[in-house]
């Protein structure tokens, strides 16, 4: 714990506060998989002018810093937000991949995989391991890769669109990992040329008021079932901001009324306002509105239908997804890892392919399951 008061600059007794208060919380699991990691903690919350997702670690290079993801705010128009936002600095539209984020860095011999909330993923670092070159490292050491993590075998997001079978990543960031200052787009994109490293796409640079050119980018993504764009000031000295499609917001409520009690109401309160400005700003015409409604309906009732309709049928509602791991001895890792944040799971082998052994993934949503059960056997509302 001296090492955390040390990088954080507080006393001991502070730091043991933000342990008590589960402020900072432990990172990851002690196993020779992480064999470059002594201790390694996380903030749980923002704390000062460091991210929610931070790590502090002691390695076997040293004290470490890995900055969180800083926040991206929403815009709900494009037309003024983007000039009022970004002002006279060129734009890059930049497709928003529907994963989950991760930073890659490396410790002493090894790359390693950190998740928004600052845990150490075995699966995902084993991946990382497998597609990630790591001599990017070996020029740019106390920088970290900020990927999205996209494919069918993701324990988190598992999507089909992008045609990826197993887990593959994409970068979006490049940063400094203690002071979680980014490089230029076009730093990025030369980077990744470079290492041959994988970047989510650049769709159109653009002046900010070119909003019409932002709207056919959008619409085109909604076409193809994609997630929305991040607008960049292509020099990344403004903030980013994201703008989601109507495709996205309908695929989160779809999830969040399938596990309805899991889920916060603000949750779903947010992705409605969303479509309601998107239908204003685009300008619906009288059939465009009808479809949009009949979309946002179906998002809603659908999943729920779906969720009383297996309790009804004696079922437990569990979010599914199938993983793919090269070393068997990660799987039990992994399950700690799902133990270490509370997570109501099942794991179970179902095929082992050559090398890999694929496993069938049940997170458990144990509040939906008993809530709709209750209502079914009588109870009120509330």
């Amino acid at each position: 714990m001296n090492f955390v008061a040390k990088i954080l600059n507080l006393s001991r007794s502070a730091t043991l506060k933000l342990e008590e208060k589960n402020i900072l919380r432990r990172a990851f699991i002690k196993h020779k998989f992480f064999q470059d990691i002594i201790e390694a903690y996380r903030l749980d919350k923002k704390f000062g002018f460091y991210e929610e997702g931070t790590v502090v670690a002691k390695t076997s290079d040293g004290l470490r810093v890995v900055r969180g993801f800083p926040k991206i705010r929403r815009a709900l128009t494009i037309d003024p937000t983007i000039k009022k936002h970004f002002k006279n600095k060129k734009i890059a539209v930049e497709e928003k991949m529907n994963g989950y984020n991760v930073r890659v860095v490396k410790f002493g011999e090894n790359l390693y995989g950190i998740t928004r909330r600052g845990l150490f993923c075995p699966y995902t670092t084993e991946k990382i391991r497998e597609k990630i070159p790591a001599d990017f490292f070996d020029d740019y050491p106390d920088y970290m890769l900020c990927v999205e993590a996209v494919g069918e075998a993701s324990p988190y997001v598992p999507t089909t669109i992008y045609n990826i079978a197993d887990l593959d990543f994409y970068l979006f960031d490049i940063r400094h990992s203690k002071t979680n200052e980014p490089l230029s787009i076009k730093e990025k994109e030369e980077i990744a040329a470079s290492y041959e490293l994988k970047i989510a796409p650049i769709l159109a640079v653009v002046n900010p008021d070119e909003t019409e050119i932002i709207k056919r980018v959008i619409e085109d993504l909604n076409s193809k079932n994609r997630e929305g764009v991040v607008l960049k000031d292509v020099e990344m000295m403004i903030e980013p901001i994201k703008y989601t499609t109507s495709f996205a917001n309908c695929l989160d409520l779809n999830y969040a009324f399938k596990y309805f009690n899991e889920y916060a109401r603000d949750f779903m309160l947010a992705r409605i306002v969303r479509e309601a400005f998107q239908s204003f700003e685009f300008k619906d015409s009288d059939e465009e509105f009808d479809e949009r409604c009949r979309r946002l309906g179906a998002s809603i009732l659908g999943s729920l239908v779906e969720s009383i309709d297996s309790v009804n049928k004696g079922e437990i509602v569990a979010e599914k997804c199938r993983l793919i791991f090269s070393n068997p001895e990660i799987i039990e890792l992994f399950k700690e890892h799902l133990k270490l944040q509370r997570i109501n799971f099942r794991l179970k082998i179902i095929e082992k392919k050559g090398d890999q052994t694929i496993v069938l993934l049940e997170r458990i949503m144990r509040g939906t399951t008993d809530k709709i059960s209750s209502i079914l056997n009588g109870a009120l509302w509330r």
